[in-house]
């Protein structure tokens, strides 16, 4: 019998780089460029235990992306509807403007879907996987597949479609006082006290702060953030040690999600 490999399959491009150990750098990436849409940051911000649970939402985020990307199609499907019927019953109003959105907005989950997967390619590829042009090309033509899914409008199937996207986007976008609060809160976010009194506050800075480096110079600049050529480089350098970091732990323990579905 074949193995269903979901929706894309050990052959992908995508299964390339949500198996790079730089995605969790990306989540973080994909996290402050969302929070420029002052409706995504609203919905965010009215609907969400970001706050008051920061790790648990990272973390379900997380095994989102693991199960529509290496888990079957049903499983994919299955997730998939559960965030569809709960973005189905939220709406609000972004209170800087008066405007009404709707969570289930197929403009905003387009937004939402682009950041994420802008991300995840920008991230790995300039903290040191390889992909060619063709293979970036592949990867948002695959990731089509994950915008359907979960009910975002047509979504970029290239690189130029996807600069394209951000281009005409740019008119909608501002920092909101929510948007501040929640970069301030991804630098420093709570720990239990014994996790703050070791190096896990200052390496977790510095994640945090790379991230927020490696973001596109005019999100960086709309945050007040440094736009300068130089925070590239030193947000790549940092990133490409992080990722070497992590290719060095014991059996590539970032490929277990991986390999585990390859060898149902």
């Amino acid at each position: 019998m074949t193995k269903d490999h979901g929706l894309y399959g050990p052959d992908s491009v995508t299964w390339r780089v949500h198996a790079d150990p730089a995605m969790a750098l990306a989540g973080l990436r994909a996290l402050l460029l969302q929070a420029v849409h002052p409706l995504a940051m609203a919905g965010v911000a009215q609907h969400s235990d970001f706050q008051e649970d920061p790790w648990g939402r990272l973390f379900r985020t997380a095994a989102y992306v693991k199960v529509t990307t290496f888990g079957t199609t049903t499983e994919a499907t299955k997730a998939a509807a559960k965030v569809r019927g709960v973005h189905r019953r939220l709406a609000g109003i972004e209170p800087e403007s008066g405007q009404a959105y709707r969570v289930d907005d197929p403009a905003l989950l387009l937004w939402v879907h682009c950041c994420e997967v802008e991300s995840f390619l920008s991230t790995t590829t300039r903290c040191g996987l390889r992909l060619s042009a063709a293979d970036k090309d592949a990867y948002y033509a695959e990731q089509v597949r994950s915008a359907k899914l979960i009910g975002a409008a047509a979504a970029p199937d290239s690189v130029s479609a996807m600069a394209d996207y951000f281009a005409g986007m740019r008119h909608e976008l501002r920092v909101t006082e929510a948007a501040r609060r929640t970069v301030k809160f991804v630098l420093f976010p709570p720990m239990p006290t014994k996790v703050g009194l070791t190096p896990a506050r200052p390496a977790w800075t510095l994640v945090a702060a790379t991230a927020g480096a490696m973001l596109p110079r005019w999100a960086r600049r709309m945050y007040r953030l440094p736009g300068l050529p130089t925070t590239d480089l030193a947000a790549t350098a940092s990133g490409i040690a992080l990722r070497a970091g992590l290719l060095a732990l014991p059996e590539g323990i970032h490929r277990r999600a991986a390999q585990a579905t390859v060898d149902r």
